[in-house]
């Protein structure tokens, strides 16, 4: 059976990102570290390949980014049980990085996250054309999505 990961490639720090995405994401699992072998590429021992998981999805993280970077045209989805669960995963994805619009972010590494309530997907999907209107005209002033104001805007009469 045919599985697909994630890849995301650093220069060096795919095992510090790895080890701080499962300190940050509720349900997230460290895996095998691979380290270089003798010959290369890179020096003897260094971290090679990372493997982890969040909730949902295998992710890898290689070194030797040539110096790509990320892009926005990648990013990963933290889908957050309520407000609290998501102030601290924003907050701790946030530190060193910086916060955009709508819930996105690029963290420290320059990963780019976009991190939600479940009220989210829940209200886009309910309701009438109006509510989830106003639900998306509210999420469109926000910076770090706020639950309460997204349920407040679906419920408006």
């Amino acid at each position: 059976m045919t599985t697909i990961s994630a890849n995301l490639w650093f220069a060096s720090e795919a095992e510090e990102a790895a080890r701080f995405y499962c300190a940050t994401i509720p349900g997230a699992r460290m895996g095998d570290v691979v380290r270089i072998p003798p010959g290369g590429p890179g020096p003897e021992g260094g971290v090679l390949l990372v493997e982890f998981s969040l909730p949902g999805t295998s992710v890898l993280a290689m070194n030797g980014n040539p110096g790509e970077g990320f892009t926005n045209a990648f990013s990963l989805v933290a889908l957050c049980a309520d407000q609290a669960e998501l102030d601290r995963v924003w907050n701790a994805l946030l530190d060193g990085g910086q916060a955009q619009a709508c819930g996105w972010l690029k963290d420290r590494f320059g990963v780019a996250w976009q991190v939600v309530p479940e009220a989210l997907p829940r209200l886009m999907k309910a309701g009438d054309g109006a509510q989830r209107g106003r639900v998306i005209a509210a999420l469109m002033q926000m910076v770090k999505i706020d639950a309460a104001a997204l349920e407040a805007a679906f419920h408006e009469s």
